[in-house]
């Protein structure tokens, strides 16, 4: 009998493969356009020729163009909805908690028991962008695949080592009144600029910026939680979000977090902490950051505009690619970081040694 949880290579194949890309969308009067799944391997392919999906499918009309990848945009993210729920059991926690039914909620993701086990807990947290929960980057799915766009490799990994995890939800900051009462369908030039004029925009309680959605969850869940060492991985925009997090809640953040693992980070300690050593000497010893760059994975890189922490090569130019092709190396970076944290407590622990005991007993 085949298991539905995230960690065997041959059960995330199989229950990915079970689901589809290709839900009726209300009010799609020209969704035989696109004919896109993802096959076996994850990758996006069209259902008659196989080709990857064409970007440019109307000739001379950028505004059609875009309202198609939008539309594949709004399937690829339910579809990764699905895979955190389905595929790596993940729950679906809604925010803010005292939200009453009137009031528009965003919400993140969490692995059964995350908060409750005093084990490890690490906390995913992706670029700015229009793309949600459990995506590093949606263009990096439509021409990569789920293995290079989506953070399930991670999820995968984390609970593989019997670690928590947490997948917020940054970029869910808003919603748009006349989407949610229009029908999604393709338009025409005219009516998508008519459209984006009388666009109403509600920002989310507790979640209007990815620096609020951060906070709510780090106040309410995070810092809550049983667990004592807890681990960020922040890719782009997500380190500026974790950075300013450590300003609002220096102590806190200085004394749960053990490590922070950033790839191609926008964050500067400088402007957003000013002179504060404790927190330059803080993310120094704390933090590594992957960058895109030529040089083979792990090697040095000397980045003058950052100085505040060791920073290596994630072993591709490519800014897209960057998470899925340093994935092994930052979780052997976080495994170090707790093996290290674990001696040093252990060394200032008063438990007492053989030869103190000795002494004791020697002074009786």
């Amino acid at each position: 009998m085949m298991t539905t949880d995230c960690t065997g290579e041959q059960t995330w194949l199989q229950m990915q493969h079970k689901l589809s890309l290709r839900k009726p969308l209300e009010g799609s009067e020209q969704q035989e356009e696109l004919k896109y799944d993802f096959n076996i391997k994850g990758e996006l392919r069209h259902l008659d020729t196989n080709e990857s999906f064409v970007f440019n499918y109307y000739k001379n009309a950028h505004e059609q163009n875009h309202k198609r990848y939008q539309v594949l945009g709004h399937l690829i993210t339910q579809y990764v909805y699905e895979l955190l729920e389905r595929v790596c059991m993940l729950q679906k926690v809604y925010i803010p908690t005292d939200a009453t039914e009137d009031e528009q909620r965003s919400f993140f993701f969490m692995s059964e028991n995350a908060l409750t086990s005093s084990s490890s807990l690490i906390v995913l947290l992706q670029d700015y962008g229009v793309f949600r929960a459990g995506q590093w980057g949606r263009k990096t799915i439509v021409s990569d695949g789920l293995e290079h766009g989506t953070q399930i490799p991670f999820i995968k990994m984390a609970l593989q080592s019997h670690r928590g995890v947490i997948v917020l939800n940054p970029n869910d900051n808003c919603v748009d009144l006349k989407t949610e009462n229009k029908r999604i369908s393709f338009t025409t030039k005219e009516e998508s600029l008519t459209s984006m004029q009388s666009t109403w925009w509600i920002p989310k309680q507790g979640s209007s910026s990815p620096e609020e959605h951060t906070m709510y969850v780090w106040d309410h869940f995070i810092l809550k939680s049983a667990a004592k060492n807890v681990a960020f991985i922040a890719h782009g925009y997500g380190g500026l979000v974790f950075v300013d997090l450590l300003v609002q809640r220096k102590w806190e953040v200085m004394n749960k977090v053990y490590a922070v693992a950033f790839i191609d980070s926008v964050h500067n300690t400088q402007h957003q902490a000013g002179n504060d050593p404790q927190i330059q000497e803080w993310i120094q010893k704390h933090c590594r950051e992957w960058v895109s760059n030529s040089k083979p994975l792990d090697k040095a890189v000397v980045s003058p505009m950052k100085m505040n922490c060791p920073t290596v090569s994630a072993g591709t130019e490519k800014y897209g690619l960057a998470p899925s092709c340093c994935l092994h190396a930052v979780f052997k970076y976080l495994k170090s970081a707790l093996k290290a944290k674990t001696r040093t407590a252990f060394r200032h622990s008063p438990v007492a040694t053989r030869s103190s005991t000795s002494k004791k007993r020697g002074n009786k």
